[in-house]
């Protein structure tokens, strides 16, 4: 009976914080649908406010059929919406909707998210009756791969996956710790009972906020391709990791080629900071680096080398 009783109170306090978790987010997540006149032709999805003055983040592949736009709320409200800005790299999108004292959601750090935790996964896809799944965080440091419509392809890191269920109208839509903090934007379904979630932290907020400024993010462009390479024991030793990015080839007449970058080296550093994944480069290629001399540490053979690097604009 003791037992019984234990796990009905597990249970309740489960429902507890679920319940607590939808009743605080659900004002906050909209849905989004787009066409003619708002009215759904060009496409639909979620978005949920992170500013009271109208600012929402969605996905970017919600808004990617662009023209007029509607945010429909749970209490009915609905507000004409204007797409602000959308990066397809990351897969997260700006809009803003024609409204004041919204409810904004608070935004967590999804860093401080572990294998196990729980989560809510909130989307509004018919305007009217939110959609409430919760599950727990059910693996890390997953990619998602992206691209743009000018065939550059990027890897989304550190994406969240859950096994909350997510439907395609989920997409752009919160995904919350027990704190009602989002730590996610619900991006994709990876399979039978998992979702994907483009984590909010450092990396994505500065994204969100040149969405917000510029409209566009703008990246530095070294022209490599490459992937994550063991270190020699030596080296790895020295350095205090045990990889590096090795370059699988290098884009004729790039940045990294001026700098005579070539196959075969491996990049340990970018700036004075190391690295040990693509996805290390990726997070490193911020608007300031661009057309400024970027000095790179590379194992050549048994040879540490220091190459310096201008990077340009990704087109």
């Amino acid at each position: 009976m003791l037992e019984r009783t234990t796990e009905q109170e597990a249970l309740d306090a489960y429902s507890t914080i679920v319940t607590s978790v939808a009743e605080t987010v659900l004002p906050s997540v909209a849905s989004l649908r787009l066409g003619r006149g708002g009215r759904g032709f060009g496409g639909a999805g979620s978005a949920v406010v992170i500013t009271p003055d109208g600012y929402l983040v969605t996905s970017a592949h919600v808004v990617a059929a662009g023209g007029a736009a509607k945010a429909s709320f749970i209490d009915g409200a609905e507000y004409d919406v204007d797409v602000v800005g959308a990066d397809p790299l990351s897969d997260l999108a700006i809009a803003r909707a024609r409204a004041t004292n919204l409810n904004a959601i608070h935004v967590g750090n999804a860093d401080t998210l572990k294998v196990g935790q729980l989560v809510v996964a909130i989307g509004n896809p018919m305007g009217f009756s939110g959609s409430v799944t919760s599950g727990v965080v059910s693996g890390l440091g997953r990619s998602l791969a992206t691209a743009d419509g000018n065939g550059n392809r990027r890897f989304i890191e550190d994406v969240i996956q859950t096994d909350a269920a997510l439907n395609p109208g989920n997409s752009g839509g919160a995904l919350a710790d027990s704190k009602a903090q989002l730590i996610g934007v619900n991006t994709a379904v990876a399979g039978m009972g998992l979702g994907l979630a483009v984590p909010m932290n450092a990396t994505t907020q500065a994204i969100l906020a040149a969405l917000m400024r510029n409209g566009r993010v703008r990246r530095a462009y070294l022209g490599i391709a490459g992937g994550t390479r063991p270190l020699p024991p030596a080296v790895a030793e020295k350095l205090g990791r045990k990889a590096g990015v090795e370059v699988h080839e290098v884009v004729s007449g790039s940045p990294a080629a001026g700098g005579r970058l070539r196959s075969g080296d491996v990049i340990v550093s970018v700036g004075g900071v190391g690295v040990s994944k693509a996805g290390d480069l990726q997070r490193l290629m911020v608007e300031a680096r661009i057309g400024a001399s970027l000095p790179l540490t590379v194992l050549r053979g048994d040879q540490m080398l220091t190459l310096d690097v201008i990077p340009v604009e990704l087109k």
